[in-house]
C-alpha cells in the first residue's frame, strides 16, 4: 500500500508542480519537461506496482448491477477523452467543457469506485478523482479566460464512435489479460 500512496503523491506533485511553483518550473526551462515527465511515469509505475501488490482489504460489496453502470460510464469516459483529440473543431463535450480529458478521468475514477469496494481501489480511484477536480480548479484560477472551440461535423463523430468502441474492446482485453472480467 505504501508504493501505491507514494505513486499517487508523486503523480499529483508532478502534475501540480507547474501551478504551485510556476517560477521554479519556469526557471527549469525545457529540462523541467523531462523532470516532470519522469516524475509522472515514475508515479504511474509506483501506482501500478503498489495497487497490484496491495493486500485485499474489503470495505464494501458493490451490487452486481453497478458493473453495467461502470461499463456505460467507461464508454462515456473513452468518448469524452477522445472528444478533445480532433484538431480544430471538437466533438461533444470538448466544445462545451474546458477540460474534457480531466472530465474523462473523473468519469473513469467514479466508474471504478462504483465496482471496487477494496481499500486499495478506493484509495487509488478516489485520489485520481480528487486530483482531477483539483487540477481543474487550479487551471481555471491560473487561466480564467477560455474560448470554446467550434463543434465538429458528422465525420468526426463517426470516427470518434468507432475509436471509442475499439478502445473499450482493447481496455476490456487488458482487463481480461490481467485476470479481471469487466463484464462479470
Amino acid at each position: 500500500m505504501i508504493l501505491l500512496i507514494l505513486g499517487i503523491l508523486l503523480w499529483v506533485a508532478a502534475h501540480y508542480f507547474k501551478r504551485l511553483a510556476p517560477d521554479l518550473r519556469a526557471n527549469m526551462g525545457n529540462a523541467g519537461k523531462g523532470v516532470v515527465a519522469l516524475a509522472i511515469v515514475g508515479g504511474l509505475i509506483l501506482m501500478i506496482i503498489g495497487y497490484r501488490s496491495a493486500d485485499f482489504i474489503n470495505i464494501w460489496y458493490p451490487p452486481a448491477f453497478l458493473t453495467h453502470v461502470n461499463n456505460l460510464l467507461m464508454l462515456l469516459a473513452v468518448w469524452v477523452y477522445g472528444s478533445s483529440a480532433a484538431k480544430g473543431a471538437k466533438a461533444w463535450p470538448a466544445y462545451k467543457t474546458r477540460h474534457p480529458q480531466l472530465m474523462a478521468v473523473k468519469i473513469w475514477a467514479l466508474a471504478h469506485l462504483l465496482v471496487n469496494g477494496d481499500l486499495a481501489s478506493i484509495i487509488l480511484f478516489a485520489s485520481m478523482l480528487a486530483w482531477a477536480v483539483g487540477e481543474v480548479i487550479m487551471i481555471n484560477r491560473a487561466e480564467p479566460e477560455w474560448t470554446a472551440p467550434s463543434p465538429a461535423g458528422r465525420k468526426t463523430y463517426i470516427r470518434l464512435a468507432v475509436i471509442s468502441i475499439v478502445m473499450l474492446v482493447v481496455i476490456s482485453g487488458i482487463h481480461y489479460a490481467l485476470g479481471v472480467s469487466p463484464f462479470a
